[in-house]
C-alpha cells in the first residue's frame, strides 16, 4: 500500500519550484539592472585603458575626487557622530522633526540642494556675505565648496547608519562602566565608540562612497572648471561629449570603487542579518 505523503506542518518554508508569474519579473528586473554594467565593460577601451586613465584630465578629476571624498568624510564624522548620538540617546522637544530635516537631503533631489547652498553661503547668501565681507573668501566654486556640497548630501548616511548602531547596542555596558565611576566622556570614548565602531565604519564607507558619486550639488554650488572643481562624475558629463572613450574609463572607476564597497560592507550587512 503506497505510504501517504504527509502534509507540512504549519509554517514550514516554501520551497520547490518557483511561479513562473514571479519568476519572469524577476528575471527581467535582473537583466535591467546588470545589463547595462556588462554594456560598461564591453565598451571599455581595454588597448587604451592606461593612457586614458593617466591622461591629465581624468587624473586629475580622479585626485580631486578621492581627496574631495574624504576630507567630506572627515567633516561628516566630525559632525555626524555627535549628532547621531544626540536623536539616539537625548530626549528633547521636536527630535522627531530635527530626525526628519536631518534625513531630506536623502530625497531630496542634488540640484535643489545646490541651489539651497548657494542661498545660504553664497557671496550674497544669508551667512555668505558674512563671511565673504569678513574673511574675502567664499565658499562658491572652490574646492571646499566641492567639500561641503559632498557633505550636504551625504552626511545623512552616517548619521543613520550611528543612529541605528547606538539605538541597538547594549547599553548594559555603559552603566557598568557609570556605576565603576567613569564620566560620561569616558564611558563614550571607552564603550560606546568601540561597540559602535562597525557603525561608524560602515556610516563612513556610504558617505564616502555617496560623496565621490556626486553630482547635482557640486554643479550648482561648486561649478564644473577642470582642475580645481571637476570631480570625475562631472568628468563623465563633459567627456562624454567631447570623448566617450574618457567617459568609460572614468565610469569604470566608479564602478570598481562600487563593488569595492559592496565587498568592504558585506560582513557587516551578514553580521547584521
Amino acid at each position: 500500500m503506497p505510504a501517504s505523503s504527509s502534509p507540512k506542518p504549519a509554517g514550514a518554508p516554501l520551497t520547490g519550484r518557483v511561479p513562473r508569474l514571479l519568476l519572469v519579473p524577476a528575471l527581467l528586473g535582473f537583466g535591467f539592472l546588470v545589463l547595462p554594467l556588462f554594456g560598461l565593460l564591453a565598451r571599455t577601451p581595454w588597448s587604451t585603458l592606461g593612457a586614458q586613465l593617466f591622461s591629465t584630465g581624468v587624473r586629475d578629476a580622479l585626485l580631486l575626487s578621492l581627496a574631495t571624498a574624504s576630507a567630506a568624510t572627515v567633516v561628516s564624522l566630525v559632525l555626524g557622530v555627535p549628532l547621531a548620538w544626540l536623536l539616539a540617546r537625548t530626549e528633547f522637544p521636536g527630535r522627531s522633526l530635527v530626525r526628519a530635516l536631518v534625513t531630506v537631503p536623502l530625497v531630496l533631489p542634488p540640484v535643489v540642494g545646490g541651489v539651497a547652498l548657494l542661498m545660504v553661503w553664497g557671496r550674497n547668501g544669508l551667512l555668505g556675505r558674512y563671511v565673504a565681507e569678513w574673511t574675502g573668501y567664499g565658499l562658491p566654486f572652490t574646492p571646499a565648496g566641492v567639500v561641503a556640497a559632498q557633505v550636504f548630501v551625504a552626511m545623512p548616511f552616517l548619521v543613520m547608519s550611528v543612529e541605528g548602531a547606538l539605538r541597538g547596542m547594549d547599553r548594559r555596558y555603559e552603566e557598568a562602566a557609570a556605576t565603576l565611576g567613569a564620566n560620561r566622556w569616558t564611558v563614550f570614548r571607552r564603550v560606546t565608540l568601540p561597540m559602535v565602531a562597525p557603525g561608524i565604519l560602515a556610516g563612513a564607507v556610504l558617505c564616502w562612497s555617496r560623496a565621490l558619486g556626486e553630482f547635482g550639488a557640486t554643479i550648482m554650488f561648486a561649478g564644473n572648471y577642470p582642475g580645481r572643481t571637476q570631480t570625475m562624475p562631472l568628468a563623465v558629463y563633459l567627456e562624454m561629449q567631447r570623448s566617450p572613450e574618457a567617459a568609460v574609463v572614468l565610469s569604470l572607476v566608479l564602478l570598481a570603487v562600487s563593488v569595492l564597497i559592496l565587498v568592504v560592507l558585506r560582513d557587516h550587512w551578514l553580521g547584521a542579518r
